[in-house]
């Protein structure tokens, strides 16, 4: 019995070893316990280049089905990865690729018109297309799209157009094409003659302070562009007023030698 007891203890001993050997040795090893990998920059590499290229590396990949198409980069190199390049992972990582197709595939065009130059960014880079020319044009929408052009000519929302393509936008500057004849400001009171720019469709630009001891505070001593000049609707017109101040955009009438 006591012989039986030894060798129980030490094949005890033993199991434990090899269990300890496994979980601290040979699993670490194993699975790269610890260690990371640097996710390289795969974007404009060939699918030929790939299958080495990341075999050397401890990584594998997967072409995603939904690619997309850039005119500017060849036929089935990388466009896009993830995780991104610098991403830190374990060996044997599966990274995810779009490739540029061989043939771009036709996209419906979407509509633009009546909406922001920033949102037809997005909208177009959605539709894997792209922004051309930006063409602004008179017009109080700001901003705002007026038109959706491809080569040359206006495109319907929902015609075909190739992925990758570039659009060119129509846009508003703000201004509108009415023009205005800009009111005579100089002697005015500064109030006066703000309600006199604002009312007439004009803007009020910069107002720069003046000190002139012998004009009363708050009077336009100053006007660009001058007065009976003929502008567009919305464009601003700057003023010049005895002890305005800058920094509250005010005129302080107690600071007033008259008073």
């Amino acid at each position: 019995m006591k012989k039986i007891g030894i060798h129980l203890a030490i094949m005890l001993v033993i199991a434990l070893a090899l269990i300890l050997v496994f979980f601290y040795n040979f699993l670490p090893s194993y699975t790269n316990h610890g260690e990371t990998i640097t996710v390289p920059d795969l974007k404009g590499l060939s699918h030929e280049e790939l299958d080495q290229y990341l075999a050397d590396r401890d990584l594998r990949y997967e072409v995603e089905t939904d690619s997309g198409y850039n005119s500017e980069s060849p036929p089935l190199t990388v466009l896009k990865q993830y995780p991104e390049a610098g991403s830190k992972v374990k060996a044997n990582r599966k990274i995810f690729l779009n490739l540029n197709k061989t043939n771009p595939r036709k996209v419906l065009m979407p509509d633009l018109v009546d909406g922001s130059v920033k949102s037809a960014h997005m909208v177009l880079e959605s539709y894997g297309l792209e922004v051309g020319a930006i063409e602004y044009i008179p017009d109080l929408a700001q901003n705002a799209v007026l038109d959706q052009k491809f080569d040359g000519k206006s495109i319907e929302p929902g015609d075909s157009i190739y992925q990758g393509s570039a659009v060119d936008l129509v846009v508003g500057d703000g201004l509108g094409n009415q023009t205005l004849e800009v009111p005579a400001l100089l002697g005015m009171d500064f109030e006066d003659a703000k309600f006199a720019v604002q009312s007439s469709g004009l803007s009020l630009g910069s107002i720069l302070s003046v000190a002139i001891d012998t004009v009363p505070v708050g009077i336009v001593v100053k006007q660009i562009p001058q007065a009976g000049r003929s502008i567009r609707v919305g464009e601003d017109v700057d003023l010049w007023v005895v002890g305005f101040d800058e920094e509250t955009q005010t005129v302080d009438y107690r600071s007033s030698t008259g008073n």
